[in-house]
């Protein structure tokens, strides 16, 4: 594995920054530790008027409420404490409530329209209520998911967040159950279905009517090392963040088919058997590390999308998405490693009527780096008979002769930098020895895997194939000679100037995002246009991104990674720097057709 890795290396030490951050303010307004936070809160109770003092820590789905209710019990010794899931509906209704939402689908469910209070029992609300208006003297504190449904106007308010990649990893430790249940011993697919389907939906509408009356924000990220900071000072970092340059924090995952590339060139474990995924670009799930001074506190990087909403994504592309960031950046990794699977992802009807997402996952991969025999699989053959290839796929699911790719589907060799475009319904599957940037819209987990190359996962149990939901939306009209035409490599030359020129490489017309690449070895003028842009570096070893009014404060990138310019930027410049000066350097950037 390590002569593997090497052929890899770029000559120098990575450079790839894995904890990007925000400097907010260089004042030490971060509380770090039980002890310190516990005075903290004290010292803000005393200065209260009244004989009591209602405290409310308002939770998200994720955190371990075993280490949080027991220290905020014993650190702050309440005169009343009282638990929101106590006033929750049992677990057999919850379950029951949400299982429309959940389906019998192992993987898929339908985006819920259930609300947090939904999930509280009536009658128990009002006796909890009860107990927290007659208390007439000293400190009562209410905690849990849905503490504010308990005590909705609190002299304190403290929410503990929690971004969803670090509670999967709890999911797949057993550590957290899903919202009002105890169900830690659930297989991770079914907990990270209901969470994404319905927790998450429930907690995040939750959280947006909440955010402009948090007194205190609590980072409970890293266990027994809490940090809380004043809400005020959050919603500041966020405003800050929306009007600069950034990057979130990017994370890697293992899979079956993953490679090698990521290990060397990003400096990530050596001993990891693999990594196929890296998300540094899908703010749904990514954290957000905002600098207090020296403390870096981390919250989920949505929070600003839901905060500074029009700022960020121009007012366009929020009327049209809402609170929600349309365009994903991650890594496909099979270098090394093996084919993904033979894929397909359902037009915008689909799955609206299906799965209740407003919009599709159109994508495409750009080609960050490849060996000589890279490949993707894209369209079909001339003259594919649908149902003898259905009839294949079917008989190789069921135990048959495994599916002849090559038989239906077209395969074509691929180079570095070449950008092969996949609308919606459009078969498709990068092969190994690929470094792919998948560039996409972000309903990402609605992939029908057509064949998965008779593979098992890394759990050792078969992935789930989804002929029939793939069967309903795949394009037989995508085959050799319309891909070759339409979506294979479209490189057109826009624009030059000084030291740089432009090209537009997608995506295609049916899919809502815009791709340039640039090329230079001098500044390049950029312009959001009242829309967000996401780029990443992908030639060179450094760069700089700058305003042409000092507007911002630079932000220095490095080779592959992905950062974010908010709407409200505007104009900024790219070029060359540090080590990389004198190089060439490329970058692409997406944004939204408006």
């Amino acid at each position: 594995m390590q002569e593997n890795i090497k052929r890899y290396s770029r000559s120098k030490v990575s450079n790839y920054d894995k904890y990007p951050f925000v400097q907010v303010t260089d004042e030490k307004v971060c509380i770090e530790g039980w002890e310190p936070i516990f005075t903290a809160i004290k010292q803000k109770v005393d200065t209260l008027t009244g004989k009591k003092a209602l405290v409310v820590v308002e939770c998200y789905q994720g955190v371990h409420h075993d280490e949080l209710r027991t220290q905020l019990k014993n650190g702050l010794n309440p005169d009343l404490f009282i638990d929101a899931s106590e006033s929750m509906l049992p677990e057999k209704e919850i379950d029951a409530l949400v299982a429309p939402y959940l389906t019998d689908d192992p993987v898929f469910g339908y985006i819920t329209d259930l609300t947090l209070d939904q999930f509280f029992s009536r009658q128990k609300l009002e006796v909890s209520r009860e107990k927290i208006e007659k208390a007439d003297s000293g400190l009562i504190l209410v905690y849990g998911c849905g503490a504010s449904l308990l005590a909705p106007a609190p002299d304190l308010l403290i929410y503990a967040d929690m971004a969803r990649w670090e509670i999967q990893q709890r999911m797949r430790r057993n550590e957290v159950g899903n919202l009002g249940v105890n169900n830690q011993q659930e297989a991770f697919a079914y907990q990270y279905k209901r969470g994404f389907f319905v927790d998450w939906r429930l907690c995040d509408r939750w959280k947006r009517t909440l955010m402009q009356q948090w007194d205190y924000v609590l980072d409970t990220h890293i266990r027994n090392h809490p940090k809380m900071v004043a809400g005020k000072e959050v919603l500041k970092g966020l405003e800050k963040t929306a009007n600069r340059p950034f990057r979130v924090v990017p994370f890697f995952d293992p899979g079956v088919w993953g490679g090698q590339w990521m290990k060397e060139v990003l400096d990530l474990d050596r001993f990891a058997v693999n990594y196929a995924w890296g998300f540094d670009c899908v703010p749904e799930e990514n954290s957000l590390l905002l600098g207090f001074g020296n403390c870096r506190f981390e919250i989920p990087s949505i929070n600003l999308v839901f905060y500074q909403s029009v700022a960020l994504l121009g007012e366009k592309v929020q009327a049209r998405f809402g609170d929600e960031f349309p365009i994903r950046f991650d890594f496909l990794d099979t270098m090394d490693g093996g084919n993904l699977s033979l894929q397909v992802h359902p037009d915008a009807a689909y799955i609206r009527e299906n799965f209740g997402m407003p919009y599709t996952q159109d994508e495409s991969y750009y080609m960050l780096d490849v060996e000589e025999d890279a490949f993707v699989y894209l369209g079909l053959k001339e003259g594919v008979n649908p149902a003898q290839m259905i009839a294949d796929l079917a008989q190789a699911q069921n135990g048959g002769a495994p599916f002849d790719a090559d038989k239906h589907v077209k395969k074509w060799p691929v180079k570095k930098h070449d950008h092969v475009l996949i609308p919606a319904g459009t078969v498709h599957c990068s092969g190994r020895n690929s470094m792919v940037l998948e560039i996409s819209a972000t309903p990402y987990i609605f992939t029908f895997k057509l064949w998965d190359w008779n593979r098992l996962g890394l759990d050792g149990k078969p992935r789930p194939i989804f002929l029939d939901h793939g069967k309903a939306v795949i394009q037989w009209d995508w085959t050799e000679a319309r891909t070759k035409k339409e979506i294979l490599n479209r490189t057109e030359l826009l624009s030059s100037g000084n030291g740089w020129r432009e090209e537009r490489t997608g995506l295609h017309e049916l899919e809502f995002i815009e791709t340039r690449r640039h090329w230079f070895t001098k500044p390049v003028p950029h312009h959001t246009r009242d829309g967000v842009n996401v780029l990443n570096l992908v030639e060179g070893w450094e760069a700089i991104v700058e305003s042409p009014t000092q507007a911002f404060e630079p932000l220095v990138v490095h080779y592959a990674e992905t950062f974010i310019v908010p709407a409200a930027v505007g104009a900024y410049t790219i070029r060359p720097y540090g080590e990389g000066e004198g190089m060439e350097c490329a970058t692409i950037k997406a944004f939204v057709r408006t």
